[in-house]
């Protein structure tokens, strides 16, 4: 599935190994996306990410901060988003490890629907999985429905095998 607007995916190194995370079937449904493994992007990262489009970070909003920007009129093949994959824990670790990412803009969910990954514990209500957030950015950006519906929908079947496997294998 191509997306016009470029998805990087920082994924913290005690995700890439766990069967259950989104971040790696998502880098490879997205064409264009890249994953990097890291809890700070290097310089050598930071230099692949030139200035030719505009960046913004799916993050919540700070308490307090700017609104996120509007992105309305952007040219998506234009864009950037970047997203942290890991717990909520480490993603608010990545974040504060590595002052380039604090200073980008970030890009807030705006009604996201509840979590489908259920084979994974949410802290708090609005949680969503890696796949699933970056799915409702895109969508929230303007990005075309039919492929990113297909994609959650295929994510919603991979939860329900994951979830019956648990249950075949705990009797």
């Amino acid at each position: 599935m191509a997306a016009s607007t470029e998805v990087v995916i920082l994924q913290h190194p005690l995700e890439t190994d766990n069967a259950k995370g989104s971040a790696r079937l998502l880098h490879l449904s997205l064409s264009g996306s890249h994953l990097m493994q890291g809890e700070t992007f290097t310089d050598a990262h930071w230099q692949t990410l030139q200035a030719d489009r505009h960046t913004v970070l799916l993050y919540p909003d700070q308490p307090g901060s700017t609104a996120s920007p509007s992105l309305a009129g952007t040219d998506l093949t234009q864009l950037r988003v970047i997203v942290l994959d890991g717990t909520w824990r480490k993603s608010r670790k990545m974040l504060h490890r590595d002052p380039r990412l604090q200073q980008l803009p970030r890009l807030a969910l705006q009604d996201a629907p509840a979590s489908q990954y259920h084979i994974r514990k949410a802290q708090r209500a609005g949680q969503l999985s890696t796949l699933e957030a970056t799915c409702h950015a895109l969508l929230q950006l303007g990005e075309p429905a039919s492929d990113l519906q297909d994609l959650l929908h295929a994510f919603d079947g991979f939860v329900a095998q994951q979830a019956r496997y648990k249950i075949d294998h705990n009797k």
